[in-house]
């Protein structure tokens, strides 16, 4: 019974620790989830409709997508490749974060992918690397906050859209590039990381400028992998030690 208690109230411990940690991501977001639920009702989506649209798919950027394209009436098939070619990042997230993840039992795992977000990913890769393991109760502390958040300001952004301000002329669009860049720069003592990092953003503006968004994503990321496949192992090693 002593341990029994011990070990739930190493649990509740965890989980509010990661709740702590998801702050920064829920502030960060907010501008976002309001601008995506008012976008989707002037694509003609109703309340209830892109509210859900936030809790099934919790995916940022591949809702935008999807609500532009929805309202140009462009092929279901383009849809579904254009929001893949936004997300193709997760499919590298989670063949990394699996390993950190494999000895929970398989449910827990399921939810896991579900909130996987960029800064969940981030942070759970930055505590394995530390030598703590990544638990299931913080690891759903640092989710939930932002996925119930998103949800529900979706769900505001939707009802009182037409009262929220141009973010660009607010500035406000910077808040999560900002976060993200500061994600990045967490993982700057990584072996090989400025090269990659640079053939990334090389990639993704060239891409950017020529096949146009969202195919920069994937393609900035596909550029950074490959260059870590192809450079030599003891350039890593070098790198290593600087």
């Amino acid at each position: 019974m002593a341990v029994e208690a011990i070990s739930e109230k190493s649990a509740k411990s965890d989980f509010w620790d990661g709740v702590r940690l998801s702050m920064p991501v829920v502030v960060a977001a907010a501008p976002f989830g309001l601008l995506f639920g008012a976008i989707a009702v002037d694509n003609g989506f109703s309340v209830l409709e892109a509210t859900l649209m936030s809790a099934l798919i919790f995916g940022g950027a591949s809702q935008m997508v999807g609500i532009e394209l929805f309202g140009q009436h462009v092929a279901p098939w383009l849809i579904v490749l254009s929001i893949f070619a936004v997300n193709f990042r997760h499919v590298l997230y989670s063949a990394s974060i699996g390993r950190r993840i494999a000895h929970w039992p398989v449910i827990q795992q399921a939810l896991g992918y579900f909130v996987l977000t960029d800064p969940q990913f981030a942070v759970a890769e930055r505590k394995a690397e530390a030598g703590e393991t990544v638990g299931f109760a913080w690891y759903m502390g640092l989710g939930l906050p932002v996925y119930v958040f998103w949800a529900i300001e979706s769900a505001l952004g939707a009802v009182f859209g037409k009262l929220i301000p141009d973010t660009h002329a607010l500035g406000i669009d910077f808040l999560l590039p900002i976060y993200f860049l500061g994600l990045v720069m967490g993982f700057r003592k990584r072996p090989l990381w400025l090269p990659v990092v640079i053939a990334s953003a090389a990639a993704s503006i060239v891409a950017h400028k020529t096949v146009g968004s969202p195919w920069h994503v994937s393609i900035g990321a596909a550029a950074g992998v490959l260059l870590a496949v192809i450079l030599p192992p003891h350039h890593s090693g070098v790198e290593a030690k600087r």
